[in-house]
């Protein structure tokens, strides 16, 4: 027997095909700085100078997680693409940056051409709503790497801001006041502590309808990241954010004080009950016995974005959100105080 690679467990022609499947998804997100076609070396891009005095680049990267697993158990792949997306941009968004370009990598150990499109259609689908172009990415076929169906993700973003008018909470006072934006359920985090619960100890199916959700737990865990970036740009180019935290691994404990300056003696507070908490969270919460210090510590909690803005102002910027389409709630205020997050 003659040895190929096709042999050895890698198809090049099935990632030539896949190529072809995917090309029209990432022309559809090319703005008019795209200025090659997939499959090149590299990906060009050009920077569009104007209205920016001193244009500074923001980039983030970021993967998926377990949530990958609810995938495989559900069979659909497309929403964790969107999750993909959604990671990096609200990162870079934090910094009042606009996303204009993402790559993407996937792993597998043996490629399925229909799971890998569908991932890539929801990538696709994030990069429109995020208003930046998913211009490359990477197929990577490794056998005996992966489990049977299995797969990994990672992407980074590039964005862009003017260096005036980056936002890194170095205005950020005791007095301001901090909004909330509505998250779409446990977004990309807290995961392994879900599934654990779920599947593990309940030993449910993922296809198992929950009356408090109105869905199954499978459905539930599968929604998608929410992407903020359109609707918080518009506000930031209009009012004053000081700053702005991204809710992910480590819950609203552990990121809110990452938009206050170390040096700065500033405590959150933030008040529960100011906002709607998903059923999700409390379904966890109750029938897994978890602390309640500890499902902030974990989940976002139904808050996905935080802005820290001046007390005048916050009314009227919660209003903006609100009229764009976000759920906004003022959820507490900075006071003086040690550098860490206080519930009341």
């Amino acid at each position: 027997m003659k040895l190929t690679y096709k042999k050895s467990g890698v198809d090049i022609n099935k990632g030539d095909s896949l190529v072809d499947v995917i090309k029209p998804m990432a022309r559809a997100t090319f703005t008019k700085n795209v200025i090659n076609e997939i499959g090149s070396f590299g990906a060009f891009f050009k920077i569009d100078k104007a209205g920016y005095s001193e244009p500074v680049l923001v980039s983030g990267t970021d993967g998926v997680g377990t949530k990958l697993k609810i995938a495989f158990m559900m069979d659909k792949h497309d929403t964790v693409g969107t999750d993909l997306v959604a990671m990096s941009v609200n990162d870079i968004l934090t910094s009042g940056a606009q996303p204009l370009f993402f790559l993407d990598y996937f792993a597998t150990g043996k490629l399925s051409t229909k799971t890998a499109a569908a991932v890539i259609s929801g990538i696709a689908e994030g990069c429109k709503m995020a208003g930046c172009s998913l211009i490359g990415g990477e197929t990577a076929e490794m056998p005996g790497f992966y489990g049977k169906g299995e797969y990994d993700l990672a992407g980074f973003a590039v964005g862009i801001v003017d260096r005036k008018k980056i936002i890194n909470g170095s205005g950020i006072k005791a007095g301001d006041i901090l909004i909330g934006l509505s998250s779409s359920g446990l977004h990309s985090n807290g995961y392994s502590l879900a599934r654990k619960l779920f599947f593990d100890i309940k030993k449910y199916s993922p296809k198992k309808q929950i009356k408090e959700l109105g869905c199954s737990i499978g459905e539930e865990l599968l929604k998608p990241t929410k992407i903020y970036v359109k609707s918080v740009l518009k506000v930031v180019r209009n009012f004053n954010v000081k700053g702005i935290a991204h809710i992910t691994g480590g819950g609203i404990t552990e990121n809110l004080p990452r938009m206050v300056a170390e040096n700065k003696k500033l405590k959150l507070v933030i008040e529960k009950g100011s906002w709607p908490v998903h059923p999700v969270f409390h379904l966890i919460q109750n029938m897994g016995n978890v602390e309640e210090a500890e499902m902030y510590k974990t989940f976002n909690m139904g808050i996905g974005l935080i802005l820290a803005v001046s007390a005048p102002d916050a009314k009227k910027i919660a209003g903006k959100l609100n009229q764009l389409g976000e759920n906004a709630f003022i959820i507490g205020q900075v006071e003086k105080g040690d550098r860490c997050v206080v519930f009341i």
